[in-house]
């Protein structure tokens, strides 16, 4: 490389990081300080009524997991606190692993019909996000409560006698949570499917393939990448969602955010709840790098 072409690429790149410079700066105090305050405060003492205390502890990240008996200072395994984090767990996965079974074949079904069809449906798929979330966790409530829309139209059918207790369970918050965020599947999925080569098909089927066998050997291998977005999209804001579990769940049924909203609240322990921020963002990095590693092995892997 000559000196001319090395200095242009030198002023190149100088002229490429003043340009990112501005957003660098607002990503590292927008988004890095709050982290970095959440984490400083994990490792300080809790005030009596809120705030805290300028003097280290560990006692946050050890209430964490494990809870201290109050009369002889003996610890065990803090069970609300493990439960809450499976329940947290538990829901993200089942929300992402339906909201995929459903998501899927609605996604196939539109990249399959005609442009103008297709316009109309994904149209019809982005209306949700024109309402605010809390008013669809409301409908949504409406609909399954006791006397709601569900019970009532049951009950007059004759298929229940008395009505289905649904409201402040687990099942539904998953419901909730899967009307929410199965957009946010549907999206990614079309975007992998539409570019789908659907001569690929009639080749698996001319060397006399199943069905089983086209979706699993030659569908789900090329989308494969539509569908690590879409379960990154669903799986890591329902792991913190906060206003569905809130309304859907009531107060026992409780996950992760409401569980961080009330140490910052009626709990009055900011370390604890620092310190449970800090361990969600730990869960949400480690599933992201396992999506990302999954990517990246089916692209080595061809």
């Amino acid at each position: 490389m000559s000196k001319a072409e090395d200095k242009a690429a030198r002023t190149e790149t100088r002229s490429t990081w003043l340009l990112s410079a501005p957003a660098l700066v607002l990503l590292l105090f927008a988004a890095s300080g709050p982290l970095i305050i959440m984490l400083v405060y994990s490792f300080l003492t809790p005030g009596k009524y809120g705030n805290v205390i300028w003097e280290f502890s560990p006692d946050a990240w050890i209430g964490t997991i494990l809870s201290r008996d109050i009369f002889d200072g003996t610890y065990s395994l803090a069970d609300a606190h493990l439960t809450i984090f499976w329940r947290s767990v538990q829901l993200s996965l089942l929300t992402t692993l339906f909201t995929f079974l459903v998501g899927f074949p609605t996604a196939w079904f539109i990249a399959t019909r005609t442009a103008r069809t297709r316009a109309l449906l994904l149209f019809l798929i982005t209306i949700p996000f024109w309402t605010n979330l809390l008013i669809r966790t409301i409908a949504i409530n409406q609909i399954i409560r006791n006397e709601g829309l569900l019970n009532t139209a049951l009950l007059s059918l004759g298929v229940i006698d008395e009505p289905l207790v649904i409201i402040y369970t687990n099942v539904a918050v998953f419901i909730g949570m899967t009307y929410v965020y199965l957009p946010l599947m549907v999206l990614p999925l079309f975007a992998a499917i539409d570019r789908f080569d659907m001569r690929l098909l009639e080749a698996a089927y001319d060397l006399y393939a199943s069905r089983w066998q086209v979706l699993r050997r030659v569908i789900l291998p090329i989308v494969k990448p539509g569908v690590i977005a879409g379960s990154i999209l669903v799986f890591i804001p329902a792991l913190g969602a906060y206003v569905t579990p809130r309304i859907l769940g009531g107060g026992r049924n409780m996950m992760i955010g409401n569980f961080i909203e009330l140490q910052f609240g009626q709990g009055r322990n900011w370390p604890l709840g620092a310190a449970l921020s800090v361990l969600l963002l730990v869960i949400v990095t480690v599933a992201l790098m396992f999506y990302v590693r999954a990517a990246t092995r089916s692209d080595s892997n061809g």
